[in-house]
């Protein structure tokens, strides 16, 4: 049973959230899918977390602005590509509007499927659409795994302060 949340205005202004957001570092990603065409979409992601574990779920947050939006939610299926240090252009790439984020063909086909994956990632997970949550400007897309590829551990790209950085060990 989903309980409705009380409509208030918040406390904090949107430009204090996003500078207090940036303090919490995020794994980044790159989201991507086909459209009913079979053209592929993807975008940079850091709003990326497990939902549950029985079952298997995870949670993308994809704004309703972004260019992937209704590719998404119209998809059945999508992948969630987990970069490292060595992605970072890549990533940059994914994150730029009017450019073919597919051109230089980082990308292959995940096996028995047409969906865009990065064969390096350091991890893969495709995603059958279990649910879409609207919440404020984005939607949430639920996804329960069907795969998992696992790469080589590298070390790990995160957004943190408004930048790309790779954790010290």
């Amino acid at each position: 049973m989903t309980i409705p949340a009380p409509h208030t205005e918040s406390l904090v202004d949107g430009q204090q959230f996003r500078d207090a957001m940036t303090l919490i570092a995020a794994p980044i990603t790159i989201i991507t899918t086909l459209d009913q065409d079979g053209r592929r979409w993807g975008f940079t992601a850091s709003s990326v977390t497990s939902g549950s574990m029985d079952p298997p779920l995870v949670l993308v947050g994809v704004a309703r602005t972004s260019s992937c939006h209704q590719a998404l939610l119209s998809s059945r299926e999508f992948v969630i590509n987990v970069l490292g240090d060595r992605h970072r252009d890549l990533a940059q790439k994914f994150a730029t509007h009017g450019v073919d984020r597919f051109a230089d063909g980082d990308f292959d086909e995940w096996p028995g499927s047409a969906l865009p994956c990065l064969p390096d990632s350091n991890a893969s997970f495709r995603c059958i659409t279990w649910d879409t949550v609207p919440i404020g400007d984005h939607d949430l897309l639920v996804g329960a795994l069907a795969e998992v590829r696992m790469g080589r551990p590298r070390d790990a790209l995160l957004w943190y302060q408004r930048g790309f950085h790779t954790p010290v060990r």
